[in-house]
């Protein structure tokens, strides 16, 4: 138990259902080399539950919990995930819950129906019948050495038509040796008031039954935007559970977020959840998974985005810098996170000021070129660039304006043409660039061809320079974005692009902006390479990238 403001709060069981819940996410897929690795990943967190999927369901489910039974995890508790047995039938005698048994799971998370509603309608069987379902399929789960997690789904709609009903499933779960009962707001539109007060009745219903008895959890779908909240509420009333994805994943609007509601409780309400080294690693955790489902992490998530504790107005940032406390929460790095001082049109001297610092530069208010970098930022922001989204842009912005940014190559000038043959569906198109750079003075001619300008400039400009500079060739356009700025002006508006490039474990992200979309692609293009040069050349200029490590 820990304690705070004099109260002891009981430690909190986190239970991770990203690999079965989160995975049931609109445009969400898993391989079992991806479930793994998040399993790991996880682990490393120091989650004690995780669930791994429903054994039987499919083929990849099953060779998931084979390969971990082969190496466990370290520390986290495995659990298999299903159904209790069908109506009319008999728990040892029901086949889908043989590879249930085969998966070698201690625990086991079975969900049964609190509903009557679903009862009649969804399963079309008796009251009576479910619970015998739920009893049934405990019993025999135990009879076979596992230890059982109990989620009631459907839970706060089930008890508010019908709570004498909806009492009888959880004590025959409880009977039948459940060890945890979790409420589940499975359609997620119950609000966090109504949570707190069922969550409580339960709470206070289970500590009348005779014996030490289960335990209360907690799990909550975001439907109606309020899942953190909800289980929130919960654990003030007595659960000791929480359910919940990495990220929010899950099917709809998602589930109660795990990287806002562990520090949430940890940091905010004094609930011990995972050990303070480890929570230090909630933010990487976050973004390692987000790279696993190839999904982009969500730059203002709380605690963990890029943009927790990022800071734009100049007298927000003059304040953090005399005192964090001004304007961030928490320390940025209980949770792993950084602060962050945002480039832009509304910059005051301090956030330049700052920003150099970050980039291992010596600059002050009395140095002329501070006033005259802020001036010219503002005029380029005023033309279109935005800094904030390509900090790599601002830092050889700043260097240039220092005199110290480095001369990779110059370029002479370039050339595309683009062909398109066919109509419709069968149409081809490509692209050849053609290129002249000069490098330590000796001038290179390069062509090549894309399936696009941009990637055909891209492809002439590394053929042109990997002999000077072999590390490009380890450098890669990992996003492309555009956008018009100024739509009214049709096609003579300005158009800003944004590239992202990696070498592999580093992004960095620079921008072009032009009336000429190739134009502003080639600025972009260019500084990113230009910037990955000055990365592998000069380690020291790591302070960007490494907001962006994979």
């Amino acid at each position: 138990m820990a304690q705070r403001n004099g109260q002891a709060k009981a430690s909190i069981q986190i239970y991770d259902t990203t690999l079965r819940d989160g995975a049931q996410r609109e445009g969400l897929a898993l391989s079992i080399e991806d479930k793994i690795r998040i399993a790991r990943k996880l682990d490393a967190l120091g989650v004690p539950f995780i669930e791994g999927g429903w054994p039987g369901a499919n083929p990849k489910d099953v060779q998931f919990f084979w390969q971990l039974k082969e190496a466990p995890l370290a520390q986290a508790k495995l659990t298999a995930f299903c159904a209790t047995r069908r109506p009319g039938r008999q728990a040892a005698a029901e086949p889908m819950l043989q590879p249930v048994l085969a998966a070698g799971t201690e625990w086991i998370t079975l969900f049964g129906k609190s509903w009557d509603l679903h009862v009649t309608t969804g399963l079309q069987t008796t009251l009576a019948e479910n619970l015998a379902m739920i009893d049934d399929t405990i019993r025999y789960f135990k009879s076979q050495g596992r230890r059982i997690i109990y989620d009631a789904e459907h839970w706060f709609d089930g008890y508010q038509a019908n709570p004498d009903y909806a009492l009888q499933t959880l004590a025959a779960a409880a009977n039948a040796g459940a060890e945890w009962l979790v409420l589940c707001d499975t359609n997620g539109g119950t609000l966090p008031g109504d949570v707190g007060a069922i969550a409580a009745a339960v709470h206070t219903w289970l500590q009348t039954r005779p014996g030490p008895g289960p335990q209360l959890g907690i799990h909550t779908h975001n439907d109606s935007g309020t899942a953190v909240a909800n289980a929130m509420a919960a654990v003030e009333a007595g659960a000791t559970m929480v359910q919940g994805t990495i990220n929010g994943y899950g099917e709809r609007c998602g589930n109660a977020n795990l990287c806002t509601l562990i520090p949430n409780l940890q940091v905010k309400l004094g609930y011990p959840c995972i050990a303070p080294a480890r929570l230090e690693t909630l933010a990487e955790t976050s973004r390692f998974i987000s790279e696993v489902v190839n999904l982009a992490p969500d730059d203002h998530a709380p605690y963990v985005g890029r943009s927790a504790f990022a800071h734009k107005g100049g007298i927000h940032v003059s304040a953090v810098q005399k005192e964090p406390k001004t304007y961030e929460h928490i320390d940025p790095a209980t949770v792993g996170n950084s602060r962050r001082i945002v480039v832009s049109d509304q910059a005051g001297m301090s956030n330049v000021l700052v920003k150099a610092r970050s980039f291992g530069l010596t600059l002050d208010r009395q140095n002329p070129a501070s006033r005259q970098l802020l001036n010219r930022l503002k005029t380029l922001e005023h033309d279109g660039y935005q800094f904030e989204a390509a900090e790599a842009s601002f830092e050889l912005l700043m260097r240039e304006s220092l005199g110290e940014r480095p001369c990779f190559f110059d370029l002479k000038g370039f050339q595309i043409n683009c062909q398109r043959q066919g109509n419709g569906a069968n149409h081809n198109s490509q692209s050849l660039a053609t290129i002249k750079v000069a490098v330590n003075g000796q001038d290179i001619l390069a062509a090549a061809e894309g399936n696009g300008p941009v990637a055909a400039l891209d492809n002439a400009l590394r053929q042109a320079l990997t002999t000077f500079y072999p590390a490009i060739a380890n450098f890669h356009l990992s996003d492309y974005k555009v956008r018009i700025i100024d739509s009214g002006a049709g096609t003579a508006a300005k158009t800003r692009v944004l590239v992202e490039s990696t070498n592999g474990y580093q992004r960095w992200t620079t921008l072009g902006v032009s009336t000429n979309i190739i134009e502003a692609s080639y600025q972009a293009v260019t500084e990113g390479l230009e910037y990955g040069l000055m990365l592998e050349t000069k380690p020291l200029f790591c302070a960007i990238a490494s907001d962006y490590a994979l």
